[in-house]
């Protein structure tokens, strides 16, 4: 293997994450999912979706935490009611047609 380092223990695209690390990623989405309905939910939204699909392991078959499921279902409401918030805000400055 000229010109290139060979790396046996990784994948393209890098490792999978371990157990600890998708446990604490799901712990994080689901304290951000819940967060963003009181402050910021068009910032922790997403945050918490993002957090919780790492914490499934980036796939939705096999077996899944129920914190990184409720994250990503939570991070996905906190997302659409900001933005029926801010769409809803806009219209009494004219932006909203």
């Amino acid at each position: 293997m000229t010109g290139s380092r060979h790396m046996s223990n990784m994948r393209r695209g890098g490792a999978d994450l371990t157990g600890d690390e998708r446990s604490t990623f799901g712990v994080i989405g689901l304290v951000c999912a819940i967060a963003g309905f009181f402050v910021m939910g068009i910032v922790l939204g997403p945050i918490a979706m993002v957090c919780g699909w790492l914490a499934m392991g980036r796939r939705w078959t096999g077996a899944r935490s129920k914190p990184a499921l409720v994250a990503v279902v939570l991070g996905a409401i906190d997302t659409v009611l900001a933005l029926i918030w801010l769409a809803s805000a806009s219209g009494s400055w004219g932006l909203w047609m």
